[in-house]
């Protein structure tokens, strides 16, 4: 799944392909966000860990569930 995650005040975003499905981020950003957590954190397909603050995320884009086609399609 492809997540993009918008910053207040940066001109650009985190962007980054999860094995996660999107009620699972989903879930995990809105728990973050309703406790008055300081952060969430995502991993990526790679194992890579994105820690975003709460304090200044501006929004969260889940992308398609299913992996992009390479070349030609018949």
């Amino acid at each position: 799944m492809d997540i993009r995650i918008g910053i207040l005040n940066t001109a650009r975003e985190l962007s980054f392909e999860s094995s996660q499905t999107a009620a699972e981020v989903e879930k995990t950003v809105a728990a973050a966000l309703s406790s008055g957590a300081t952060h969430f954190s995502l991993t990526d397909s790679k194992g890579s860990v994105f820690i975003v603050p709460t304090a200044s995320f501006g929004y969260l884009e889940l992308g398609a569930d299913q992996a992009r086609r390479v070349g030609f399609v018949a």
